[in-house]
């Protein structure tokens, strides 16, 4: 039989804020375990929660990034279990009326073919604390330091239908959360993380089939491992006779595997009701306007922008406006260059990531300046230097061997010969020290063209202008 798979992803989005959602707790990360908990936090007796403005500013600049629905009347509600790390013995959440509705985002897994992903809401809530099962024979210990950080919970539609889509999407959401500065996006520290729902149905079959949710998986390629590895195994399951049942399911990266943690909860699992300690959340038009004056150029137009301005390929413009901080990079290195769009985009998406992900460096450790890296791009543009000297001299920037292009180009002596009289007298030289690769030439091979560029190249280190050599190369054979 074949199958077809349906993904919705719930992702969860730590808000970028100095405190906690309901206290005055710093949400700092790296402190001492249970050191950034208050009594608030903790639940207390006596004590009341008070809403931070900024989560709900943040939220409502995430609505209007993804074109969604915004309620003017949402209610924070309490949703009851009892987690060890869960110190109130409930959690602070919305349930019936989140402050966001409805919304999408388009996604691109092959390029030009754009999927739309619907999201059906996201709702604002408290983080639980940590349990710590490493260190403890026998025993789990409890930090309480991320207990009310803030959360947006963003809920998108059972639209996926590949782990690849999943990945795309999951790296949307990431970028606009970053663009728009309510996220750091910091996957290592928790501050992005989601749960997959995983379910298969056979091909042409309208009816979902039973879904598991696979939680609080931290990375992309992990997400895509545990969809892939659930998948087959719901497949295997249900060709061999047996029934998927509805659960919450973990990933063990380790062992590539996912594995049963406990039976999913419906709603009514949780005794859902209104917070009788605040009060709902009433969004005026006033603050509306305030936070769309806020919005920066998004992922999307600044990606059309750079396709239709720039004249950059739309893949170029795909992987230089996924990161905020990239984009603006290529733009300062851009302007450095004298507005040279080409060969800075091949720059940034080639030498310079490369040597990003090869220390595993973001865009703002890079040890070259956008302005020193535009500058090296000048050089090349103006003829100072060939594609291969650059490299070069991206190296020695790179490591710190100089604080300009130009400084380095003069120190080490590179910059690239031009002179027509020196250049033809090493043309003659190579031409005349191979006479078998010039009747090859001549018989109609012109491939052997390359030979001699190379040869000319190995004699002098790479310093001779390579469009001139061509030529004068051409002439001379030709003659």
């Amino acid at each position: 039989m074949e199958w077809e798979t349906v993904l919705g992803l719930e992702i969860h989005a730590q808000l970028a804020t100095n405190s906690k959602i309901f206290s005055g707790a710093s949400t700092a990360y790296g402190a001492e375990p249970n050191t950034q908990a208050c009594e608030v936090d903790l639940g207390l007796p006596g004590v009341l929660p008070v809403l931070n403005k900024e989560v709900v500013r943040m939220a409502v600049k995430f609505g209007l990034a993804i074109d969604a629905q915004i309620d003017e009347f949402s209610v924070f509600a309490r949703k009851n279990y009892f987690y060890p790390d869960l110190p109130k013995g409930y959690q602070i959440s919305q349930f019936e009326k989140p402050i966001i509705g409805l919304g999408f985002t388009d996604i691109e897994v092959e390029e030009g073919k754009p999927i739309r992903v619907g999201i059906t809401r996201a709702h604002l809530e408290e983080d639980a604390g940590k349990s710590l099962h490493e260190d403890y024979q026998g025993m789990t210990g409890i930090d309480l330091n991320r207990a009310g950080t803030p959360l947006l919970e963003i809920v998108s539609e059972p639209d996926m239908r590949s782990p690849q889509e999943a990945v795309a999407y999951m790296k949307k959401i990431h970028s606009i959360v970053r663009y728009i500065g309510i996220c750091d996006g910091n996957m290592a520290e928790g501050s992005f993380r989601c749960d997959a729902n995983v379910s298969i149905r056979p091909k042409g079959q309208e009816e979902l089939g039973t879904r598991t949710e696979l939680k609080n998986i931290n990375s992309f390629k992990n997400v895509e491992k545990a969809i892939n590895y659930e998948v087959e195994r719901q497949i295997d399951v249900l060709e061999s006779g047996g029934t998927i049942t509805q659960e919450t399911r973990l990933y063990d990266a380790d062992k590539d595997e996912t594995r049963s943690m406990r039976s999913k909860e419906e709603a009514n699992d949780y005794r859902y009701f209104p917070d009788p300690d605040l009060l709902p959340v009433q969004i005026s038009q006033k603050l509306l306007d305030e936070v769309r004056q806020t919005l920066p150029e998004l992922p999307d137009a600044r990606k059309q922008r750079f396709i239709e301005a720039l004249a950059l390929s739309a893949y170029d413009a795909g992987l230089l406006t996924a990161d905020r901080e990239l984009a603006d990079y290529f733009e300062t290195c851009m302007k450095a260059a004298e507005n040279d769009t080409k060969i800075t985009a091949n720059w940034v998406n080639g030498e310079l990531s490369a040597a990003l992900n090869k220390e595993n460096k973001s865009i703002a450790e890079s040890p070259l300046s956008a302005k020193q890296l535009g500058q090296l791009v000048l050089r090349i543009k103006d003829n100072t230097i060939s594609g291969k000297i650059a490299k070069q001299v991206f190296a020695a920037l790179w490591a710190g061997e100089g604080d300009s292009a130009d400084s380095i180009i003069e120190a080490k002596g590179l910059k690239q010969m031009s002179d027509s009289g020196e250049l033809e007298a090493l043309v003659d030289e190579v031409i005349n020290a191979n006479p078998g690769q010039v009747e090859q030439y001549r018989a109609g091979k012109t491939k052997v063209m390359g030979f001699f560029v190379g040869q000319i190249m190995k004699n002098t280190g790479g310093k001779a202008n390579p469009g001139q050599i061509n030529q004068i190369l051409k002439t001379k054979l030709d003659a």
